[in-house]
């Protein structure tokens, strides 16, 4: 169907010249109340209805009477009949999330409509003035205006639907007047008055948990509860109870799932048709810190080349769909991880232990096994309910001290698994030639990773190692889940894959134009896999690499779940899942039941005995508890790294610019990853003009040339905690 055009001369709504008694502010609340009633009904509905719906907001009959006839004329409503009243076709109704601006204006994401309005191209914009009493994450009905000729709606809020949360976190302060609770999250702009007689341990600046109550159009201050003092900002665990908060996430497993999780019995037995790999040299690498091992590896040379199996920990033996621990492991979706502290999708009942694929252990899995020839092609593939049990833990360092390094002290200290290892790697490096060479893509984006002492503050911050024992084993996971989902393909089952789309062609058509700026020499453009890879190839190595990488990484869509199979453009797979974390991903376990059912030959063992959620539904919402962890996560480092910074205030760092505009320009420190800004008035001396085509600064006395991509130092001139900011500016040596 043709989407609608949309009508791009509407205004907001202003009473007709002439009608001297009329109150246009009456009016127009008149107009959005008879808006929201229809909204919610099943229209048509009578003049009747309407005027009774609005008696009961001491809505004058006569100015109901007016707000219908306005609206009928803006061809928002219509008639139905003589007296029954609807949407008409193109009606600009929409509701949505609130995105909420801390200077009061806002935007409308994840917009539905009921009535079939026209598709908008961009969220729609929300004045300050026409938020009604409207906050941060509020499901709204909106009402858009006009389009302005960049495209973007302009609206204002008939309704508030639903509230996006009754807790908050926020900063405690006492005056003579009272006290109140300053919201951390600048998106909410109001204040919220608390009695705290209740608390007599609490502190000016103290970090709270507050329950909030209602508040009018006009109020910069609500009402509210404290529900929970947390102690000092400056504890990293106060800092992630405020996370989990700002992102509502959840932290406390129900009492059901509790009990479920301690009735589960300890004895591993492998029960009938469980196939016995526990003869098979499987072994665990992980990080020096990890506790929950989900997956064991183990390879063998075969006249035609390798076979690799791929095990992992079978929580769906221990988790029923329906049960309290599934009901509770969907809602969270994912495990989210913090530096020294995890919030669990799973009872560490489960994930640390009778799904831990601990060392001498008998542990009941899923394996996937997979033969390859000595390029990494491969040639057969099937899987298995099993039970195993792992020789080795091996971490990433120790591996690559045998592979790599060889060094004598470790290899003599684990003998008997020189050869498999070595095969291992063998194996590893075949997959890994034959995903570039199909174009896959291979980012390399440093990470920082956060050292804590033993206190929980925070140690140190440096560059994380990603080493061949990594990539070893990300191969073999990737190896296993494109396995999985080519099964499911080929055998037309009804799954989630994980699918990455295409980038958007303007897109890639803006990084080119982009990339030629800073000087780069690129291939014609195509939108295909290809072709981002040789860009990647073609900076590798240079001073813009890092920058190239973030940019290229921008332009490309988000990875996603789903039921409808358009492969993985990043992978340059046609078919692709998550198979292998079913302990801290909600879509494996799902994954891991399918594939049970395909290995099950009797259907009355299936272990799916209940009916599941719709797959695009439960696609779209573990895609969205996905997201949430992502920037959770995010926030939890980027705050660590503000309070890590408020010691070195003064300290000059080597740092690249990563963004530029007309007042400032933004960096990155090379060795902590740590981002900040440099005002322009801190570039003492000169005016610098900023050249927008070319994503640089150029002083009009001395020339020099602050661009996009460049390295310099900068010395930290101030942490500002409040809006996540860290303030920078460029070293001079004055004789230092």
């Amino acid at each position: 169907m043709p989407k609608k055009r949309l009508p791009r001369k509407a205004h907001f709504h202003s009473p007709r010249h002439g009608d001297k008694h009329k109150d246009p502010q009456s009016v127009e609340s008149c107009e959005n109340d008879i808006l929201a009633f229809l909204y919610q009904s099943m229209p048509p509905v009578s003049i009747d209805d309407i005027t009774r719906e609005l008696a009961a907001k001491n809505s004058e009959k006569k100015t109901i009477e007016r707000s219908i006839d306005s609206l009928l004329q803006e061809n928002i409503v219509r008639k139905s009949g003589k007296r029954l009243f609807t949407f008409s076709n193109n009606a600009l109704i929409y509701q949505g999330i609130l995105e909420q601006n801390p200077r009061g204006f806002g935007f409308v994401s994840h917009r539905t409509s009921a009535i079939e309005a026209p598709v908008l191209s961009r969220d729609p914009f929300i004045p300050a003035s026409r938020l009604k009493s409207a906050h941060q994450g509020d499901t709204v009905l909106i009402r858009v205006q006009r389009v302005r000729s960049d495209d973007r709606p302009e609206a204002s809020v008939i309704k508030i639907l639903a509230r996006g949360t009754e807790r908050l976190a926020g900063f405690f302060s006492q005056d003579t007047k009272g006290g109140k609770v300053i919201p951390e999250d600048l998106r909410y702009s109001f204040t919220v008055l608390v009695d705290a007689s209740s608390h007599p341990e609490i502190r000016n600046g103290d970090a709270v948990i507050v329950k909030i109550g209602d508040s009018d159009q006009s109020a910069r201050t609500v009402k509210g509860e404290i529900v929970e003092v947390l102690g000092s900002p400056d504890n990293i665990d106060v800092q992630m109870r405020m996370v989990i908060e700002k992102f509502s996430l959840p932290h406390i497993f129900s009492p059901q799932a509790e009990q479920e999780a301690a009735a589960l019995p300890e004895d591993i037995i492998a029960e009938e048709g469980r196939e016995d790999l526990r003869e098979i040299l499987h072994v665990t690498i992980d990080g020096e810190t990890a506790k929950d091992f989900d997956d064991a590896v183990a390879v063998i040379k075969t006249k035609k080349g390798f076979r690799l199996y791929v095990s992992i920990a079978d929580v769906s033996h221990f988790v029923s769909p329906g049960s309290a621990l599934d009901r509770d492991a969907y809602e969270r979706g994912t495990s989210i991880y913090f530096p020294g502290r995890v919030i669990p999708m799973l009872p560490e009942k489960l994930s640390n232990n009778l799904c831990s694929l601990v060392p001498d252990r008998d542990r009941l899995t899923l394996t996937a096994i997979l033969d390859f020839d000595r390029a990494g092609t491969l040639l057969h593939k099937r899987f298995s309910r099993s039970i195993i049990c792992s020789r080795q833990r091996f971490t990433y360092t120790m591996v690559r001290k045998i592979l790599v390094d060889q060094d004598t002290e470790t290899r003599n200290a684990h003998k008997s698994f020189l050869t498999p290892l070595k095969w291992a790697g063998e194996l590893a490096e075949a997959l890994q030639k034959m995903r570039r060479n199909r174009g896959a893509l291979g980012f390399t984006l440093p990470e920082a990773e956060i050292g804590l002492d033993e206190d929980g503050r925070i140690q140190s911050i440096k560059r994380a190692e990603r080493n061949f024992a990594h990539q070893m084993i990300e191969e073999f996971m990737l190896a296993a889940n494109e396995a999985v989902a080519t099964a499911f393909t080929e055998q037309n089952r009804k799954s989630l894959y994980r699918i990455h789309e295409r980038p958007a062609p303007e897109k890639v058509r803006e990084f080119s134009i982009f990339a030629k700026s800073l000087g780069l020499h690129l291939p014609e453009v195509e939108n295909s896999p290809h072709w981002f890879a040789k860009v990647l190839d073609l900076c590798k190595g240079s001073p813009k690499e890092y920058i190239v990488n973030n940019l290229l990484l921008r332009t490309m869509q988000q990875a996603r779940y789903s039921p409808e199979n358009v492969g993985h453009f990043g992978l340059a797979a046609t078919d692709y899942t998550h198979f292998t974390s079913p302990i801290r991903r909600y879509p494996d376990l799902m994954v891991h039941r399918e594939l049970c059912k395909m290995c099950t030959l009797d259907p009355q063992k299936t272990p799916d005995r209940e009916k599941q959620l719709p797959l695009k539904d439960a696609g779209d919402f573990l895609s969205g508890r996905e997201r949430a962890a992502v920037n959770a996560e995010r926030e939890m480092n980027d705050r660590l790294k503000l309070l890590y910074m408020e010691n070195h205030i003064g300290e000059t760092f080597d740092a690249i610019i990563s963004g530029v505009n007309d007042s400032v320009f933004f960096v990155e420190l090379l060795d902590l990853f740590i981002s900040g800004s440099v005002a322009l008035e801190d570039l003492k001396g000169d005016y610098f003009f900023y050249d927008a085509r070319h994503h640089r600064l150029t002083g009009e006395i001395s020339r020099q040339v602050f661009q996009l991509g460049d390295t310099l130092k900068v010395t930290v001139k101030n942490v500002d905690r409040g809006r996540n900011r860290i303030s920078f500016k460029p070293f001079t040596d004055k004789g230092n």
